[in-house]
């Protein structure tokens, strides 16, 4: 051997999926396709329930809805909801109540699937109870109305403190 001449090794080539940049360039695709899914199922499970599907059936039910405030207010009934270590007290003013059940709507203000209807029972003159586990600190509407004659109904906000 010629001590002059040099001996080279013929570079090894690496397969691609040893190498780095295949792999970048595919990362970057792959998540962008995972933020995609990822924002679907946010977008399904999240959905804004403030919009109704049946929109022009609940406008159609708005004046039913106010002719039964009217008759209430005419009737002089009126109502203060209470919630107090998981029991909701109704005392009515005016107008003695003779109804045995009412029922009680509590609405969440944002989220439809938390809303809970529940049925009080008298328990004095003119004063309804129900046992209700509420959470949340929020102001939930309310909906009251006679349970076998709904001919008034009774509106308004109550909060709530978990705490």
């Amino acid at each position: 051997m010629n001590p002059t001449t040099t001996h080279t090794t013929p570079h090894k080539i690496e397969p691609w999926y040893q190498q780095f940049w295949p792999w970048f360039l595919i990362m970057l695709p792959a998540c962008v396709v995972c933020a995609g899914i990822t924002t679907v199922i946010i977008a399904s499970r999240g959905a804004d329930d403030l919009v109704a599907d049946d929109y022009y059936k609940n406008g159609l039910s708005i004046n039913r809805q106010i002719e039964k405030q009217q008759r209430a207010e005419h009737e002089g009934i009126s109502a203060s909801l209470v919630y107090s270590s998981g029991v909701v007290t109704a005392t009515f003013t005016g107008t003695e109540i003779k109804a045995a059940q009412l029922d009680l709507l509590l609405s969440h203000p944002l989220e439809a699937d938390r809303d809970v209807k529940l049925t009080l029972l008298r328990t004095a003159a003119n004063t309804f109870q129900v046992n209700a586990t509420v959470s949340g600190n929020t102001s939930w509407h309310w909906i009251l109305q006679n349970r076998h004659e709904p001919i008034w109904r009774l509106d308004g906000s109550l909060q709530i403190d978990s705490r």
